[in-house]
């Protein structure tokens, strides 16, 4: 394959003979002239080659964890178009506090590294944990375990009423506690399955009605050590057995839902000797918590401390496994921009509780692209996507709360960074009017 064309202009003394020296000389330079020149070209290939493989690869791990869930819809590909175009925007600035910003070849590389991967850490995420649309869901949703104990309470109210009647108790007043036990259940798992969606805010009344509910118990047969995985048995070795039939409680936390750390403990705890990343999280007592009563309880959501550190731990994996790269000096930055963006002015953020001193343009860049495309995203099952000016409203509290940083939502608002968005990547039902100026004013 040719590599290019090298022409030369060589003057000829006329009447000189041909094949003397000078022109040897020559054509040994032309030969090593072009040799050098190809090798020249020929490794600018080799480097744009492999820059464009690394950006497909990114690409590649950017679209595979958007198909990995449809809880992340194409988050992963969204959220870099935004920040990449936002970041464009403040550079091309005139006047304002942004108009000194300027960005070198390399650094809007380094930072276009940082946006695509800025949650390639989710490819360690459990997918039962991100997709977790009930209290109860494990692997599976164990409300299905908890209607068939309600279900054995049932036939027993049965049972007693015609165990009685053949005692000759009388059998109109066994009608009547039949009927109402049998509302009753009905009416306690009604309130069970409710609790389980998680949709309303749960108040101390419902906790503690939850745990009377609880106390109930059903009368087990069968051996609940058949059947077990390893790791099942090895958390049931300490439990005594129980001799049959054993009574238990309608609703438990055993000491089998508990899953200890044991030898995976992140180090993402300050001051742990193996966290050289800077970490600054507070560690959950176990690494799950699978207790039947401790995860209905849950006020508000669906997800327990223990699964939302595994949720939030995704950013931690992104830095570890972005800081294990041999990224040149000029891409150093990339692990930073990439794994930022959980974090808040205020210093409450993740995984680092970085303030707003540490924390620079592009990360705060990030932080806003982040949270406009989670609030409007409109392919989210577990959520009803929110309008522009819903999620323009969210996003001005999250400015009063130190979250999001001032001039950056104002420059936001005021470039239309955020229209060009809605009319690329939203639905029409979403693109409601937006009072920019009112927004503006509500920051002053």
């Amino acid at each position: 394959q040719p590599l290019g064309l090298l022409v030369l202009r060589y003057r000829v003394t006329q009447g000189r003979e041909e094949g003397r020296e000078e022109d040897v000389h020559f054509r040994a330079f032309v030969e090593k002239l072009s040799g050098t020149l190809s090798v020249a070209i020929e490794t600018r290939s080799l480097i744009e080659g492999q820059k464009k493989l690394f950006d497909a690869v990114i690409r590649l791990m950017a679209d595979a964890i958007d198909a990995k869930s449809p809880y992340t819809g194409g988050h992963c590909d969204r959220v870099p178009q935004l920040a990449e175009s936002l970041m464009q925007r403040l550079c091309d600035a005139t006047e304002g506090p942004f108009a000194p910003v300027a960005m070198t070849d390399a650094e809007r590389y380094e930072f276009r590294l940082g946006a695509w991967l800025h949650d390639c850490g989710k490819v360690t995420s459990p997918e039962h944990i991100i997709d977790k649309a009930t209290k109860l869901e494990t692997l599976h949703n164990r409300i299905h375990e908890v209607r068939m104990r309600f279900e054995v309470l049932w036939r027993d109210a049965e049972l007693d009423y015609w165990k009685q009647q053949v005692a000759g108790v009388d059998p109109v007043r066994l009608q009547r506690e039949l009927l109402q036990r049998r509302d009753r259940l009905q009416e306690e798992f009604a309130f069970v399955a409710r609790c389980n969606v998680g949709g309303e805010f749960m108040d101390d009344a419902d906790v503690h009605r939850l745990a009377a509910i609880a106390r109930q118990v059903w009368q087990r047969h069968f051996d609940d050590r058949l059947g077990l995985s390893k790791a099942e048995a090895a958390r049931l070795a300490k439990v005594p057995v129980r001799p049959l039939p054993a009574n238990e409680p309608l609703l438990a936390d055993r000491p089998e839902h508990i899953v200890p750390w044991g030898d995976r403990r992140p180090p993402v705890e300050a001051g742990n000797p193996a966290n050289r990343w800077g970490f600054d999280m507070t560690l959950p007592a176990q690494q799950a918590h699978l207790g039947e009563l401790h995860n209905l309880s849950i006020r508000r959501g669906t997800l327990t401390a223990e699964d939302r550190f595994r949720i939030n731990d995704h950013i931690v994996q992104t830095i570890v496994m972005l800081s294990g790269l041999p990224f040149p000096p000029h891409l150093a930055r990339v692990p930073s921009i990439a794994g930022s963006h959980h974090e808040k002015l205020d210093g409450t953020g993740y995984p680092r509780r970085l303030t707003s001193a540490d924390l620079t343009l592009a990360d705060r860049v990030m932080t806003l692209a982040d949270i406009f495309e989670a609030l409007t995203a409109a392919d989210r099952p577990y959520k009803p996507p929110k309008t522009l000016s819903e999620s323009l409203k969210i996003m001005a509290h999250m400015v009063r709360d130190r979250h999001i940083d001032p001039e950056v939502f104002r420059f936001f608002l005021q470039s239309g960074v955020w229209r060009d968005y809605a009319l690329q990547f939203l639905p029409e039902a979403q693109r409601d009017a937006v009072d920019v100026e009112a927004f503006l004013a509500s920051l002053e």
